[in-house]
């Protein structure tokens, strides 16, 4: 099953096998991944835990399959043709050559293939709604029908988007518009099952994320930027063993929702050495939405995040606010955060949304903070509901700060759902406005070697 979808139904099977020959290349070493022994051992199990994926040492040149680096020929059908025969021959690398542009639509991966950009290289994707498929997919934690991201793969085993070039969805907005989820609350309160949830041609828009591997296995994104996103850049849903490493993302203001990296209902996922940029949170974590949410109820959990750059206008670490599912075990280690990023930990939810975040771990987070460096709320949106959402224990461990335009910590439970534990130790916060803290309905809240401003907490 590849996920596409008609207006009704799935679409099966897939174009056939190009009878071009592998074309000789240098095919890109094995994946190297740079991660530091981290302060927790059970994140040092889920580096250990979390298989990375390897190709077998053979490459397609799209040009191999008449792909042309005019940045005007369509070459959608090319490099699906260059997927389809690396597939067919058990896997590789799909490559994409540098000096050129390379305009396509949607590009569908497959199991055992590595789509990778060469130095000098740009994927431009189409201003052509009709090159982007219905697929499956989850519009904020709500799965429809929607038209297919830019990268996108569903049910896949082994994939890869590696390389130094960059993709670039600039021309993307001509179609790639729209935030209806109100529409698609409405089906979902109407017991309409996500295949006949289909947003194209429903008089409502959504957009489409820009790399989105969905109920995938062994995900590696490594090396390349993303330009000129609509929407939530890097979005695994709901797969098993996701690694991006040494990703750069689109820090800019031109779109709003460009979450740098927005794991969803995934487990073992480790996220190093990247610079996130985003006209919103850097790492946002999350977990389906509301009724939806309860219905897939599956959680985000064991993530690593190390050694990146934050360079976003919300939180560092964004916990929600589609956590239905929950959100556990998740450990940040050497962050730096820049620009106007408002929070180095983020969580949200409310009685509508519910779920959980539980045992979230910062060390060595450092930075300027537009206004917290922790802001934790339980009423977020102010929606309620009938679904008590349930936070903590949150630690804090070796971080500082030069800047923090409000509180350094602004954490709230409610009287009938306390958060359940906030232990901060050897932090040094520096530059902060507002030396009060708000601690409510917070249990076993510890500081240990804790000073704001120089003054002990």
């Amino acid at each position: 099953m590849d996920g596409r979808f008609t207006r009704r139904q799935l679409i099966k099977g897939g174009l056939a096998v190009a009878a071009v020959p592998l074309l000789p290349a240098v095919a890109p070493a094995a994946p190297r991944i740079d991660v530091p022994v981290l302060p927790w051992p059970a994140a040092n199990d889920i580096v250990a835990n979390t298989t990375v994926p390897t190709f077998p040492d053979r490459s397609f040149p799209i040009t191999g399959y008449g792909a042309k680096n005019d940045g005007k020929t369509d070459n959608t059908e090319a490099i699906a043709k260059a997927i389809d025969a690396c597939a067919a021959a058990g896997g590789g690398h799909v490559v994409v050559p540098g000096g050129g542009s390379f305009l396509t639509g949607a590009i569908a991966l497959k199991s055992n293939v590595d789509l990778h950009l060469e130095a000098g290289s740009v994927l431009k994707f189409s201003g052509d709604a009709s090159k982007f498929p219905n697929v499956l997919t989850r519009y904020e934690g709500i799965e429809c029908v929607n038209h297919s991201p830019m990268i996108y793969a569903y049910g896949q085993k082994n994939i890869g988007l590696t390389g130094s070039g960059t993709l670039d969805a600039a021309a993307t907005s001509s179609w790639n518009k729209g935030s209806d989820r109100a529409y698609l609350e409405t089906l979902v309160a109407k017991g309409t099952p996500p295949e006949k949830r289909v947003v194209p041609g429903s008089g409502h828009s959504m957009r489409s994320t820009f790399v989105e591997p969905y109920a995938c296995e062994n995900v590696l994104i490594q090396g390349v930027t993303l330009k000129n996103s609509m929407f939530w850049q890097l979005h695994p849903t709901l797969c098993k063993n996701v690694t991006v490493d040494g990703v750069s993302t689109d820090p800019s203001t031109a779109h709003s929702n460009t979450d740098g990296c927005d794991p969803e209902s995934c487990d073992h996922v480790v996220i190093a050495n990247c610079t996130l940029g985003a006209h919103d949170d850097n790492i946002a974590i999350k977990a389906g939405r509301d009724a939806d949410g309860r219905r897939v109820n599956v959680p985000c959990q064991n993530l690593v995040v190390v050694n990146c750059v934050m360079n976003g206008n919300w939180g560092a670490i964004t916990c929600g606010s589609e956590q239905t599912g929950g959100i556990r075990n998740v450990y940040a280690y050497r962050l730096t955060v820049k620009g106007d990023t408002k929070f180095a930990l983020y969580v949200k939810s409310n009685t509508l949304r519910g779920g959980f975040s539980e045992n979230i771990n910062l060390d060595s987070v450092s930075g300027t903070f537009a206004r917290n460096f922790v802001y934790v709320t339980s009423t977020y949106n102010s929606q309620t509901g009938s679904y008590i959402p349930s936070f903590g224990p949150f630690t804090i461990s070796n971080c500082s700060s030069t800047k923090i335009a409000g509180k350094t910590f602004d954490v709230s439970g409610l009287s009938n759902a306390h958060v359940h534990g906030l232990s901060v130790a050897n932090s040094t916060f520096k530059g902060v406005a507002d030396t009060s803290n708000t601690l409510k309905y917070v249990d076993n809240a510890h500081f240990s070697n804790v000073t704001v401003n120089g003054k002990p907490i």
